[in-house]
């Protein structure tokens, strides 16, 4: 009954949204800001206490059947693009805006922000708690261990962990095995 409630409050959204796919659905409490930047697929699932900021020349894209999990934070002053068929689990935080601190005796929060795009390919999965910052683009079938901080581009098929993380696992398409990653 609860998820048959998040999808009318879901189709309420679809009118702010830029895109706002079938079969999806949003649990409360949610907050949102500049949605009209924001295209999500088919079968999208958000679950309650997603924060989704996008700045003013910001976007988010969200492939087609895509589970969030609890208390994702999304902010975008640039681009954010996840793949289809990929699982966020709770309390991810990703963002393709840093803030610089150089200035010495200027707050950070008055610095100017850096922006660069993140990229999650098809079929990832972003572990608990994990962390996506800018410049980071992960490809096809990626997994990325719980409480990782992840900066930077990684191939497809490979285990991300760590802080800062780094390749632990890799597939090997010869003997159709996970094999460590000594690099």
């Amino acid at each position: 009954m609860l998820k048959i409630i998040w999808m009318i409050r879901a189709l309420c959204y679809k009118f702010f949204f830029g895109k706002f796919g079938n079969l999806c659905y949003m649990g409360k409490p949610i907050y949102l800001s500049n949605i009209k930047n924001v295209f999500v697929g088919d079968r999208v699932r958000i679950y309650p206490g997603a924060r989704i900021e996008v700045l003013s020349d910001g976007s988010i894209k969200i492939g087609n059947n895509v589970s969030i999990g609890q208390c994702l934070h999304l902010i975008s002053g640039k681009q954010i693009e996840i793949g289809s068929n990929v699982t966020v689990s709770a309390n991810v935080f990703i963002s393709d805006v840093e803030h610089q601190y150089e200035n010495i005796g200027v707050h950070v929060m008055e610095q100017p922000l850096n922006r660069d795009r993140v990229v999650v390919g098809e079929n990832c999965f972003l572990g608990y708690g994990s962390v996506l910052r800018a410049g980071t683009v992960l490809g096809a079938q990626c997994v990325v261990g719980a409480n990782s901080v992840v900066k930077g581009i990684f191939p497809d098929y490979c285990v991300i962990a760590g802080n800062p993380a780094k390749i632990i696992k890799k597939y090997n398409t010869v003997t159709n095995t996970w094999d460590r990653f000594k690099g």
